[in-house]
């Protein structure tokens, strides 16, 4: 099996590449050297990777993790249309397209909610909430426009899926969960805000076997929620983190604290207090099984990986 995979040298690329390369030739096409070249905006010679591949995952963006300013809102979505863009047009160009098109999204796309999950069906969307933040509505519409540029794509041999990713969780260095980690490590892993908001989540190796299933189930198309069964709110979240870091303590962080030390990290408060109450109603219909169903069962693996390339803590 061919999978050719763009943007595949972030966190999420390289964590899945781990266990795609295990039974497939992955292709990884990336602006950094040593990969096959693109520029995520333009055809090119990298096209031609396309032609008879199997699958085509499209990863490329810039992160999330930084302030949501004019200028980085602007390449955000610039990066995520233009290389979604380009690949639907090097599909549509190819005499032996791929079947499959795995194009990465967001759960940022549903509502700041409490009340119920969103699934794939009864989901309630984004970007109506009373008194919704500016910032947040504006990831929303983020996502909105990236998934609308994947749904225009005329790409009729190729099924496509938008998978929207909640956080995937690697030891990796970099990554979402060595900070909590490291929130816990420093003693400042209690609740964030009021705690209420919830964390939806999913294991890195979760991630790949849901890749993996979705190339085999060739009925799912269209919008696939990547993530763990078992989302739960911030307080609960932060504490299996310092259970499996070993500390009882953890402070508080307030809102009034969490917004100047989100800027000091060049990073958006947005990402730890909207409530992500998400889950996989495709993949748990379809009959996929997860290895990490809960976040304790899921913090402990990462937490053991993570403190062994931490000298003194494991």
């Amino acid at each position: 099996m061919k999978i050719v995979m763009a943007g595949g040298t972030g966190m999420v690329g390289t964590a899945l590449r781990r266990y795609l390369a295990r039974e497939a030739d992955v292709v990884i096409l990336s602006k950094r050297p040593g990969n096959v070249k693109w520029d995520a905006a333009t055809l090119g010679d990298w096209a031609a990777e396309l032609e008879g591949a199997d699958v085509v995952i499209n990863l490329a963006g810039k992160s999330i993790n930084c302030r949501y300013t004019t200028e980085n809102m602007t390449e955000l979505t610039h990066s995520r249309i233009a290389s979604t863009r380009v690949i639907g047009q090097a599909i549509a160009a190819a005499k032996n397209p791929p079947k499959l098109w795995l194009q990465a999204s967001a759960a940022s796309i549903y509502a700041h909610r409490y009340d119920a999950p969103n699934d794939e069906e009864h989901g309630l969307i984004g970007g109506t909430e009373p008194n919704l933040p500016p910032k947040w509505k504006a990831i929303v519409g983020l996502v909105k426009a990236w998934e609308a540029e994947l749904d225009n794509a005329k790409t009729p041999s190729t099924r496509k899926i938008a998978m929207r990713s909640t956080i995937v969780m690697s030891p990796d260095k970099g990554g979402p969960f060595e900070h909590f980690a490291k929130a816990a490590k420093w003693g400042v892993g209690g609740r964030v805000g009021t705690g209420k908001q919830y964390v939806s989540w999913i294991h890195e190796e979760d991630f790949a076997n849901a890749v993996w299933f979705l190339m085999e189930q060739e009925e799912i198309s269209g919008p696939v929620n990547m993530t763990a069964p078992s989302p739960l709110p911030n307080w609960e979240f932060m504490e299996d983190v310092r259970e499996a870091f070993g500390t009882r303590i953890g402070l508080p962080v307030p809102r009034w604290l969490l917004e100047p030390t989100m800027a000091l990290m060049k990073s958006e408060s947005e990402l730890l207090l909207k409530s992500r109450r998400v889950i996989p109603g495709k993949l748990l219909n379809a009959g996929f099984e997860f290895k990490y169903e809960t976040w304790g069962k899921a913090c402990n693996e990462l937490m053991k990986r993570w403190k062994a390339t931490h000298t003194g803590l494991s």
